[in-house]
């Protein structure tokens, strides 16, 4: 990624402007004072900019503070959220137009808590799509994020389910058409799986189970399976970097502009 300066958030907003429809304006009431272009260029740049805001309400007086003269219409907090809900599958629409194709794919999922442990019998916000799930850091109450990047880290497909759901079986849901070969761990090499992807003319590469009595593999499948470690990296640079894993919202919808704009700044980031 190269260095960003101030200047290039008006290339940003080109870019996103060419991509983005304007929703006709209804007959009567009051006239938006921002575009939408404007509202999706200030939540991908907080996510490129050194000062990355965990919620909307940070955002919000970050674009006051710093983005005035760029938005100066930006109106009150209040107007701003309810805009950025609205902008929900703009967004969408957006992140699956920058998804690339990948011949190569290397899949996992990573866990999406929504809050502590000790707080899942009183939490109300998504509690009837979030699950417990469980992998060898512990259990956990919230979602699962399943990513597929290619072999520079850009996202081919991705899924959002509740965290009890098995890994394996999304994984026809990430495998793009283009694609011929699929990399993950042992979650992904099951029987059933494998047979369904090999009707489809695609290879799955993992680990061996440690129960199989012939563990062979050759060397080609060692090579896919030690770079596997990109996707792990993509994950740490989406929690430790950018403020993927979140319990601020207050609903559903919040959660998804949430999860949707860190993702969509993270693919604008490693394209750019």
């Amino acid at each position: 990624m190269r260095s960003l300066q101030p200047h290039h958030i008006v290339d940003i907003f080109c870019f996103v402007d060419s991509l983005v429809e304007e929703p006709a304006r209804p007959q009567g009431g009051r006239p938006k004072l921002v575009r939408d272009s404007e509202i999706i260029t200030l939540l991908i740049w907080n996510c490129l900019s050194s000062t990355r805001q965990r919620t909307l309400k940070d955002v919000f007086r970050w674009a006051l503070l710093y983005h005035h003269r760029d938005v100066p219409k930006l109106g009150t907090y209040g107007a701003f959220v309810a805009h950025c809900h609205r902008l929900v599958p703009q967004l969408t629409r957006l992140l699956g137009m920058l998804l690339v194709p990948a011949k190569i794919q290397f899949i996992d999922s990573t866990k999406l808590p929504v809050c502590s442990n000790h707080r899942t019998g009183r939490y109300r916000v998504a509690e009837k799509l979030a699950g417990v799930g469980r992998n060898w850091q512990g259990y956990w109450y919230g979602f699962k994020l399943h990513l597929a990047i290619n072999g520079s880290g850009q996202i081919s497909a991705l899924a959002f389910t509740p965290a009890d759901v098995y890994d394996g079986h999304i994984t026809e849901q990430l495998v793009r058409a283009e694609t011929k070969i699929v990399v993950g761990d042992s979650h992904y090499g099951d029987r059933i799986q494998r047979a369904k992807l090999k009707a489809r003319g695609i290879v799955v590469v993992a680990p061996p189970h440690w129960r199989q009595r012939r563990q062979v593999m050759a060397q080609w499948q060692q090579s896919l399976l030690y770079k596997r470690a990109k996707i792990e990296a993509t994950f740490d640079h989406l929690k430790e970097h950018l403020p993927l894993v979140s319990s601020f919202p207050r609903s559903v919808n919040g959660y998804l502009l949430h999860y949707v704009r860190i993702l969509l700044g993270y693919q604008m980031e490693v394209g750019f």
